[in-house]
């Protein structure tokens, strides 16, 4: 019995169709990095390619800069992170890759009030965390910081308007 070879360039051509379909089809789930890439990248970030870490937030905590920042983070932050910045509601936040990070975690957290107003402005590539620089305000988004460094306790905002019908 005689085997057929498949010309490598008719190979690579149904390659290029087949596994974009069946990547569709099943889907691919990520899995987690061992721990010591995951130290790496977190030394990396906190302290090679995440700027502003010299930054101070010129807005003082009070009930007006908590309501402010709460406002602001549900129009642009809400879609990922819900309305506690804990993703509570929503879906898909732990299924992108990377997931999407609770806010309240020790890693966002650890962060300062500059890195984070950084992030907000540049965001994360390439996560799909999203630049907001030309579309929020300083103001806006020194705001967002003091309400994430003052977020309330896990779904205690409840989902997000946009999933919870």
């Amino acid at each position: 019995m005689r085997r057929r070879i498949i010309p490598p360039a008719l190979a690579f051509v149904l390659g290029l169709i087949l596994v974009p379909l069946l990547i569709m089809l099943r889907g691919i789930k990520a899995t987690s990095p061992p721990s010591f890439e995951t130290r790496i990248i977190w030394e990396a970030k906190h302290h090679m390619l995440v700027g502003g870490k010299e930054q101070r937030n010129p807005l003082a905590v009070s009930s007006t800069t908590l309501a402010d920042g709460k406002e602001a983070f549900s129009h642009y932050c809400v879609a990922c992170h819900g309305m506690d910045g804990q993703n509570t509601g929503v879906p898909f936040a732990e299924k992108l890759s990377p997931p999407a990070p609770s806010l309240a975690s020790l890693d966002v957290q650890s962060y300062t009030d500059g890195q984070l107003k950084w992030v907000i402005d540049n965001g994360i590539w390439p996560s799909g965390m999203p630049g907001s620089r030309g579309t929020l305000s300083d103001e806006e988004i020194w705001s967002i910081v003091v309400y994430l460094r003052n977020l309330p306790p896990a779904g205690g905002q409840g989902d997000p308007e946009m999933y919870s019908h």
